[in-house]
C-alpha cells in the first residue's frame, strides 16, 4: 500500500486529539474502540509491508538534517510488529484497568475535597462520569503518542529523526506514569524523565559526532562513509551509554523498578516488553551496522555487561515480594540476555538477541497483564498475601504459566527458539576464538537461566498454587477485556515456538549481511 509506513505513524499521531475529544464527550468505551481501530489498521499496514520484504519511504525535510524517511527491513520488522501488536491488544486491556484507577483516584480526590460528605448521590454520580470521561480521553490520546514514538524510533532513517521520535516516546510515558501511577507517582515520573532524558542527551552527542563528521545525518550516507576510528569509538561509547539507560542494564537500571512499580499496568506491559528493548534496536542499527570495526572492538564489553546484567537482575528478582517489582527486575535480566547475544558477534548470537526481544515482548506482556488482573481483582501486589489463585482464575493462571515458560525458554514456547539460538551463538564464538573468557561467560550465562527459572517458578507457586487464603475465597476471573489479550499472546507464543521462521526468515539474512557472512 502506498505510504504505508507514513500512515502507520502519522494516522495515530494526527488522530490522538480526536480520541481525546471522543473520550471527553462520549466516554471510555467509544474512545477505547476508536483507539483500537486506529492501531489495528496501523498494525495491518506494518504486517503487510513486512510480508512484502524491505520497504523504504523518503520524504523531503530540511537541507540541515537531510531526508525524513522510514525503513522496514529484516532488522526493523520484528521490532515494529511487536510494538504495534502489543499496543493494539493492550488498548482493550486498558479499559477495565484504567477505569479501576480512575474510580480510585476520584474517591481519593472527593475525600480530600469534601471530607467524605456533603454530596448527593446524583451529583456524585455525574461528577464521577465527567471525571472518568475527561481522564479516559487524555489517557488514550497519550497512549497513541507513546506507541507512535516507539514505532517512529524503529523506522527512522535519519539520526535527528531517530532522536525526535526517541523523545516523543519519553514525554507521553512521563505523563502516563505521573498522572495515573501508584504511590509517589509524580516523583517517580520525574525520575523516569530525568534518567531517560539524560541518556538521550548522551545519545545525541554521539549522533552529532557522527553527523558532523560525515556531513549528513541520513543513515544511507553514514553507512557509505569512512568514519575516523577515534571519532567512531567515541560515538559508539556515547551511543552505547545513552541506549544503556533506555535498556536499564546494570549501572543504569535504577529507575526501572520504581517506574514499573508505579506505572499503570497496561503501560508497564509496554514499557518493559516493547520500549526498553528499543535500546537494543539502536545498538544493532547504529553500532553493529554503521560502525562494524568499532563494534568488533567493543563486543567483548557488551558480552560482559550483558552477563553481569543477567545475573544481577535475576538475583534481585528472587528477593522481591512485590509482583510488579519482581517482573521489573526480570526485565533488567532479560535485557542482559539481549546485550549478551550482541556481544557474541556471531550470526546466531545476534539473531538470538533480536528473537529474544520478540519472545520477551510476548512473555513479559502476558506476565504484566497477569499482575494487572490480580491488582484489580485481589487488590494487592504482595506475593506473600497471595496463593491458590489457579482455582479462582484459571485462564489467568494458564496464560501466566505460558508467559513464564516463554521467559524461561522452555519448549514449545517462543522463548526456547530465541534462547537456544543465542547460546548456540555464544558457544560458537567461544570455540572459534578459543577464548577462556567467552567460555566462562557461556557457563555463567547458563547459570543466569537457572536464576530465571527459579524466580519465575517460585512466583507461580506462591501466587497460583497452594492453599487459598480466606480473604481470597471470593476472587473471580478478570473480565474478557483483560483475559482475551493474554490468551492472544499466549497462543502467539506457542505458534512462534513451533514455527519460528515467521521472524527468522527476515532476521537471519539481515544479520548475515551485517557481519559479512
Amino acid at each position: 500500500m502506498e505510504y504505508a509506513l507514513l500512515q502507520a505513524i502519522f494516522l495515530p499521531l494526527l488522530l490522538s486529539p480526536v480520541v481525546y475529544i471522543i473520550g471527553r464527550k462520549a466516554g471510555p468505551t467509544p474512545a477505547m474502540w476508536v483507539t483500537f481501530a486506529i492501531l489495528l489498521y496501523a498494525t495491518i499496514l506494518i504486517v503487510n509491508a513486512a510480508l512484502s520484504g524491505t520497504v523504504e519511504e523518503h520524504y523531503p525535510w530540511t537541507t540541515q538534517f537531510g531526508e525524513f524517511g522510514f525503513l522496514l527491513d529484516g532488522l526493523a520488522s520484528p521490532f515494529a510488529i511487536m510494538i504495534y501488536v502489543l499496543s493494539t491488544i493492550l488498548v482493550l486491556y486498558s479499559k477495565p484497568y484504567m477505569l479501576h484507577i480512575f474510580h480510585h483516584q476520584f474517591e481519593e480526590e472527593r475525600n480530600i475535597n469534601t471530607s467524605g460528605s456533603g454530596q448527593t448521590s446524583i451529583v456524585e454520580s455525574s461528577a464521577l462520569s465527567n471525571y472518568v470521561n475527561a481522564k479516559s480521553g487524555l489517557y488514550f490520546a497519550l497512549y497513541l503518542l507513546f506507541a507512535v514514538g516507539m514505532l517512529g524510533t524503529v523506522l527512522a532513517t535519519n539520526l535527528i529523526e531517530f532522536f525526535v521520535f526517541f523523545e516523543i516516546m519519553l514525554i507521553p510515558g512521563f505523563f502516563l506514569v505521573a498522572l495515573w501511577g501508584a504511590g509517589n507517582r509524580r516523583k517517580i515520573g520525574l525520575m523516569f524523565l530525568f534518567w531517560t532524558h539524560s541518556g538521550a542527551v548522551v545519545l545525541l552527542l554521539g549522533f552529532l559526532m557522527i553527523g558532523l563528521t560525515v556531513g549528513s545525518f541520513d543513515f544511507a550516507d553514514i553507512n557509505e562513509s569512512e568514519i575516523p576510528q577515534d571519532i567512531a569509538m567515541l560515538s559508539a561509547v556515547a551511543i552505547a551509554l545513552g541506549l544503556g539507560v533506555k535498556l536499564a542494564v546494570f549501572m543504569f537500571h535504577i529507575w526501572l523498578p520504581y517506574v514499573h512499580g508505579a506505572a499503570p499496568t497496561p503501560i508497564s506491559a509496554l514499557l518493559s516488553p516493547a520500549m526498553i528493548g528499543i535500546g537494543v534496536y539502536g545498538i544493532f542499527r547504529l553500532i553493529v551496522e554503521f560502525l562494524p570495526a568499532t563494534f568488533a572492538d567493543l563486543s567483548i564489553w557488551f558480552y560482559i555487561w550483558g552477563l553481569v546484567t543477567m545475573i544481577y537482575g535475576g538475583a534481585m528478582a528472587l528477593m522481591q515480594d512485590d509482583l510488579k517489582r519482581l517482573l521489573a527486575y526480570s526485565s533488567i535480566s532479560q535485557m542482559g540476555y539481549l546485550l549478551f547475544g550482541i556481544g557474541t558477534i556471531s550470526v546466531l548470537g545476534l539473531t538470538g538477541a533480536e528473537m529474544m526481544y520478540v519472545t520477551h515482548a510476548i512473555g513479559k506482556g502476558i506476565l504484566f497483564m497477569m499482575a494487572g488482573v490480580i491488582i484489580v481483582k485481589v487488590g494487592t501486589r504482595s506475593i506473600s498475601k497471595l496463593g491458590g489463585l489457579a482455582g479462582k482464575m484459571p485462564i489467568t493462571a494458564v496464560c501466566a504459566v505460558i508467559g513464564a515458560l516463554t521467559i524461561m525458554g522452555i519448549p514449545p514456547t517462543a522463548g526456547f527458539m530465541g534462547e537456544w539460538i543465542l547460546f548456540a551463538g555464544a558457544l560458537e564464538t567461544a570455540l572459534e576464538e578459543g577464548s577462556t573468557l567467552r567460555a566462562v561467560g557461556f557457563g555463567l550465562g547458563l547459570v543466569a537461566t537457572v536464576l530465571t527459572m527459579s524466580y519465575l517458578l517460585w512466583m507461580l507457586k506462591r501466587v497460583f498454587f497452594g492453599k487459598t487464603p480466606e480473604h481470597l475465597e471470593n476472587v473471580k476471573e478478570g473480565s474478557w477485556y483483560m483475559v482475551a489479550p493474554m490468551m492472544v499472546l499466549a497462543g502467539f507464543s506457542i505458534v512462534l515456538g513451533i514455527y519460528p521462521d515467521i521472524f527468522y526468515k527476515s532476521i537471519i539474512p539481515y544479520m548475515s549481511g551485517v557481519l559479512g557472512v
